[in-house]
């Protein structure tokens, strides 16, 4: 597709509020999310390391079950004094604006907790509702039954980021936003906190179009 297709296409979701400076990714999507967003990693690998967890009510989730979807995936715990609550603070502004349009069907959000032994299925009810986040596409996953302490984070090095446990029951990370795009493709990171989340749904929406 290219880039006035995209224009287009994007143009075509009217319940997305876009300020004039917002940037449309052409057909080199990689390279024009670089170019704008220098807190932007393209991946471009085939798949993301593959997981089974569970959910605040204990059903099994896999990520092999939004295959049809883009994902967008990060790992935080939630007893986190840090910078865990901005993490989720900041993937709610995303999804708000990604559930604005179309794409709501298209992405799922995906949350995984560091900490299993610490977060309660009720620690992972409540942790939604105090970030506003839509649990219609958002779901807070754990270890399952039988897995170990550190199943999660031993998940978590699998996407290249460290979950180290501290003394006094907190962890010292880092903040990684991770895309996976459909059929299980490892499509790109978004770093830190300080990144324009305009541009992480720019990007979620060229992904929608099928750019590449």
């Amino acid at each position: 597709m290219n880039r006035r297709a995209l224009l287009l296409s994007t143009a075509a979701i009217p319940a997305l509020a876009l300020p004039a400076h917002a940037h449309h990714p052409g057909a080199d999507l990689d390279r024009l999310m670089g170019s704008e967003e220098k807190y932007f990693q393209a991946i471009d690998a085939p798949a993301a390391p593959g997981f089974e967890l569970a959910d605040a009510d204990g059903d099994p989730v896999r990520l092999s079950d939004f295959s049809d979807k883009i994902v967008v995936l990060n790992f935080v715990f939630a007893s986190c004094i840090d910078v865990c609550p901005l993490h989720s603070d900041l993937i709610a502004r995303v999804q708000e604006m990604v559930n604005a349009t179309p794409m709501k069907d298209m992405v799922q959000f995906l949350t995984v907790t560091t900490d299993p032994a610490a977060d309660t299925p009720e620690i992972l009810k409540a942790h939604g509702p105090s970030h506003g986040l839509d649990p219609r596409n958002w779901l807070f996953l754990t270890a399952r039954d039988g897995q170990a302490e550190d199943a999660t984070r031993k998940l978590a090095e699998e996407y290249n980021q460290r979950f180290d446990p501290l003394d006094d029951g907190q962890q010292m990370h880092g903040v990684v936003t991770h895309i996976i795009d459909r059929g299980g493709r490892f499509a790109a990171k978004y770093h830190g906190l300080r990144f324009d989340p305009l541009n992480l749904v720019m990007y979620l929406n060229g992904l929608t179009n099928n750019v590449k």
